[in-house]
């Protein structure tokens, strides 16, 4: 029975998966860009984002909202920030110390910038606010990532806030969710702050 749930799960998450590529599909670069702009100055008016001194943001795949702007921005605003690394050896990422991108940021395992070698590794439970990426969002905070599990196994030893990051056509009113699924506290569109 237990099986038999996880399988249906398990294909409506990949369907899931489907239309929201699909959606994303549709935007334009120039959308994309706009909407990202947008995104970005919402999440500079939020208090929690303003208070936090210690970050973890995530370099944004093509088809994802564009944060990366955010890492210049901190570090000249004097916060410390951090980005995943991935460990082969644990197969999880953790999180590292950025200081210097042009110095600090090679592609990784998956071919997404991430700090080097010689980039310090955080502690998880320091980071203030974490940025999450996720192929989809629901209003109660539910994430749906690409299937790996990697932020669902870093997640919870974050006591900071975590923040999903998306653009309007990935948040849902409900997604279909299991209990390692990890959830985000709040999350950041073009148009909306959502507290879950």
């Amino acid at each position: 029975m237990a099986n038999n749930l996880s399988a249906t799960l398990q294909a409506a998450k990949n369907m899931l998966r489907s239309q929201v590529r699909e959606r994303l599909g549709q935007m334009t670069a120039e959308e994309r860009i706009a909407a990202s702009v947008l995104a970005r100055q919402l999440l500079q008016q939020q208090p929690k984002w303003r208070e936090a001194r210690m970050l973890m943001l995530f370099a944004p795949l093509p088809e994802e909202l564009d944060v990366w702007p955010l890492l210049a921005e901190s570090l000249a605003a004097g916060k410390t920030v951090a980005l995943p690394r991935f460990d082969p050896q644990t197969r999880q990422y953790c999180a590292c110390e950025v200081r210097h991108p042009e110095r600090d940021l090679r592609p990784g395992q998956f071919g997404i910038l991430e700090p080097a070698g010689h980039c310090p590794q955080f502690v998880l439970n320091r980071l203030d606010f974490v940025l999450v990426p996720g192929v989809a969002f629901d209003t109660r905070g539910c994430r749906l990532g690409r299937g790996k599990g990697f932020y669902d196994r870093l997640l919870p030893a974050v006591s900071g806030v975590a923040c999903g990051a998306a653009f309007d056509e990935q948040v849902f009113r409900q997604l279909p969710a299991e209990p390692h699924d990890a959830k985000v506290n709040c999350i950041l569109t073009p148009t909306r702050w959502i507290e879950a």
